[in-house]
């Protein structure tokens, strides 16, 4: 009853919820408290703290790292978004916490040249909200680290672009071969290789000459099949779908070390590779681990409750990726998905206000799942539709998968603009793909 207590004492000061990640959960959180917040000074101000400044919905990344997509369409600037929605957006990586005086800890800001931008410095927050997302997973194999891209974040994904360009322009100048190997066979791999595949096909168009020809593009999956997560016909699908079009699939072959060469495998031959990308596994960042008392998984994941307050302490909360529910007696957590975090967000959404201002207790969280989508860029599209609904169970592919893939992102930025400057982005967007050239060329 004392944690309880301590949680319900309400201090004169205006409360703080300060939201840790600016991913797809983070942003939503801040964007919908942070308005009621602005047109009513008795709910908390909100805080929201990233290291990055601007906000792109993950299942894009890969677009922006093929360069399929302009990244300047795509983001959304945390403090445009912040003036709009009512809330405070401070630049910083969480790195420490202080649960007995509720602080938070961000590290020093750099600039790329090592000049100092922003000190170190410490936040204070009522309730603490933690959604840092993940990263991909390693898992300690040799020159992952030194040979490899990744494409965690819009930064990251955004270097990888930059080196795609690079290269193919010496591929056409100089007539060389262009291999590109990626691991990973989830939705990222597998999508990303067909980005990169239209990427070729763009660019061929636009006057690169037999550039098609000198690009082998190389997808490595440890397991026996693509898309793990997926039924099995929609994983045999995908594997023949991306044959089709000309991608290397390697299943059954497990990586044991990254060079400068390409990706040595346990029981096979060197897979060549110019360009290396490691999009395998997930874990969320290691700062997790210990953090002040914080219960933490083997791969750095915050251990929460079905009302997804962490194990520890009532006034901090986990979701998305970063976070380990496991809502029933001998199932397995919930998985690492943009839906999981997007209704984790709307769930704490509806209820931190009355959790905070009147000391209820959070209701526990049920999950839905509405089945998956993964979008093989203009070549095709697979869905499953998950366990609920009229057609639950059923497979979709074409272009309506495409089109409930492209609704999702339409309903995200719904959610962070309102309907109306929603549609209008929508609409802009629209219309510069058809007046902007296909790919990025800059």
């Amino acid at each position: 009853m004392s944690i309880w207590r301590s949680f319900m004492n309400v201090d004169r000061r205006r409360r703080r919820i300060v939201v840790v990640g600016g991913g797809v959960a983070g942003v939503e959180i801040a964007t919908s408290l942070g308005r009621r917040s602005k047109n009513d000074q008795s709910m908390p101000a909100v805080i929201l703290v990233d290291r990055d400044s601007a906000h792109i919905w993950k299942p894009m990344l890969h677009t922006i790292a093929a360069g399929t997509r302009d990244i300047s369409q795509q983001q959304t600037p945390y403090l445009a978004q912040a003036r709009d929605a009512g809330f405070e957006y401070q630049p910083g990586e969480m790195c420490s916490l202080n649960r007995a005086n509720r602080t938070i800890g961000l590290a020093p800001l750099h600039a790329p040249d090592g000049r100092l931008l922003v000190p170190a410095r410490e936040i204070a927050y009522d309730t603490l909200v933690i959604s840092v997302g993940s990263e991909a997973n390693d898992f300690g194999t040799p020159g992952v680290q030194e040979y490899c891209f990744k494409i965690d974040s819009r930064l990251q994904a955004d270097a990888f672009n930059r080196e795609v360009r690079i290269r193919m322009l010496q591929s056409v100048a100089q007539e060389q071969d262009l291999s590109i190997a990626i691991v990973g066979g989830g939705a990222t791999g597998v999508e990303l290789a067909a980005e990169l595949m239209q990427l070729t096909q763009i660019a061929e168009a636009y006057g690169a000459p037999a550039l098609s020809s000198r690009i082998r593009i190389t997808l490595i999956e440890s397991g026996p099949r693509l898309l793990p997560a997926f039924p099995d016909d929609i994983s045999q699908a995908t594997e023949e779908r991306l044959e089709s079009i000309g991608i290397r699939v390697m299943t059954n072959s497990k990586v044991s070390a990254a060079t400068t060469e390409g990706f040595e495998l346990d029981d096979g031959p060197t897979v060549t590779a110019s360009l290396k990308v490691w999009a395998a596994g997930v874990k969320a960042p290691a700062f997790l681990t210990n953090l002040d008392g914080l219960e933490s998984t083997r791969g750095n994941q915050l251990v929460v409750l079905p009302s997804l307050q962490t194990t520890q302490d009532p006034n901090i909360f986990s979701l998305g990726d970063c976070s380990s529910l496991t809502l029933s007696q001998g199932e397995r957590p919930l998985p690492p998905t943009a839906q999981v975090a997007h209704q984790q967000a709307q769930h704490l959404i509806r209820h931190l206000p009355a959790v905070i201002s009147r000391g209820k207790r959070p209701p526990d969280f049920n999950y839905r799942d509405f089945g998956s989508l993964v979008s093989l860029a203009e070549y095709d599209a697979f869905g499953s539709l998950g366990k609920y609904g009229l057609f639950k169970g059923t497979t979709i592919r074409g272009r309506l998968a495409q089109l409930s893939h492209a609704m999702l992102y339409r309903s995200h930025q719904a959610r962070l603009y309102g309907f109306w400057r929603g549609s209008l982005v929508w609409m802009v967007d629209r219309l510069n793909m058809r007046l902007r050239s296909a790919i990025r060329l800059d």
